[in-house]
């Protein structure tokens, strides 16, 4: 079948699937307290995410990268994954991947590895308990560190994703960095995004992540590297902790030039770009019929008008660019 190739001549080749939008935390940058997660009966069953999965994968699609909200409340989770990983061993795909908060990683660590799992990034702002459970509504710290040891035991590879916030970890930020090198973990720095609506003031907490690096480099010896895993971090080493730093900049520095992803809902809503509404719906042609033709027809639809990038502005941080929340959409 034909490769997806967008207006801009973008390869799709990374497909994110948000398996639910619920999550066992309430991070202040997310999602409000009190959150209306979707009623259970709206979401794709498990057989259907699977079937879209492989649609993808036969239009070229290399990477799934599997989120939520927290895609370790799902219920089957696991199954899913063992059933997309027949794709590993015909070769058609490179990675599956999850994205997690790691309060359930203890749990399931050799279940993912056994599944096929290579990869997990785990979201981590803090080391400081009273400070993780501000951020996360939730005092959940320990249970995620045991889940790190234990994803690292299972012999997953760990990334660290970390939200910078003005407030609350900038001045944890060196901290954190040799904390994850000093245990192999390469790490991620991520510039807080404007997508739905939540109790924080966004403008409050934004903080550069150009300015963090200058900081770094005030100390430390950063030398840029070529690397790249898919995603849109851009790398440097750390010469003095001998490991991998990422930097995540929608703000400070557009990275929409090379992006190859597009975002599948737990609803079946296909969005074209992490900043933009542009979307469409999976759901109803995937249930159409049993084979794959309405379905792929759709996805090339969608492609078709998949816009250049996203528009996040600093001066806009306050409004939400999105209506809708990360967790929606697949952290």
């Amino acid at each position: 079948m034909t490769p997806l190739i967008d207006p801009f001549g973008r390869a799709i080749t990374y497909l994110r699937i948000s398996v639910t939008d619920r999550c066992d935390l309430r991070c202040i940058y997310c999602m409000k307290e009190r959150m209306r997660f979707l009623p259970r009966e709206d979401l794709l069953s498990l057989e259907e995410i699977d079937r879209i999965a492989a649609a993808f994968v036969a239009r070229g699609v290399r990477r799934l990268r599997f989120t939520g909200g927290e895609p370790l409340v799902r219920r089957g989770f696991v199954d899913l994954l063992t059933s997309v990983s027949r794709h590993l061993q015909t070769g058609a795909l490179d990675e599956v991947l999850i994205t997690t908060n790691g309060v359930q990683l203890a749990t399931f660590a050799e279940r993912l590895a056994r599944a096929g799992v290579s990869r997990i990034n785990v979201s981590l702002d803090t080391l400081d308990r009273a400070t993780f459970t501000r951020i996360s509504r939730r005092d959940r710290l320990n249970e995620v560190l045991e889940g790190i040891e234990a994803a690292a035991a299972a012999g997953l590879k760990v990334k660290i994703n970390t939200v910078a916030l003005k407030h609350d970890n900038a001045h944890e930020i060196a901290d954190l960095v040799q904390w994850a090198h000093a245990r192999g973990h390469d790490m991620t720095l991520i510039e807080t995004m404007p997508l739905g609506e939540i109790d924080e003031d966004r403008t409050s907490q934004f903080l550069s992540l150009a300015r963090v690096r200058e900081d770094l480099a005030s100390f430390w010896t950063l030398t840029d590297l070529p690397d790249r895993t898919g995603g849109p971090a851009r790398y440097v080493r750390v010469e003095e902790t001998g490991g991998r730093l990422g930097f995540i900049t929608p703000l400070t520095h557009n990275f929409c030039e090379g992006c190859s992803r597009v975002r599948l809902t737990c609803t079946g809503k296909l969005y074209l770009c992490l900043g933009q509404e542009a979307n469409a719906d999976l759901r109803a042609p995937l249930r159409a019929s049993p084979d794959n033709e309405e379905l792929q027809s759709a996805i090339d639809a969608a492609i078709a008008i998949r816009p250049k990038g996203h528009d996040f502005v600093i001066e806009r941080l306050a409004k939400p660019a999105t209506v809708r929340h990360m967790s929606v959409t697949g952290g």
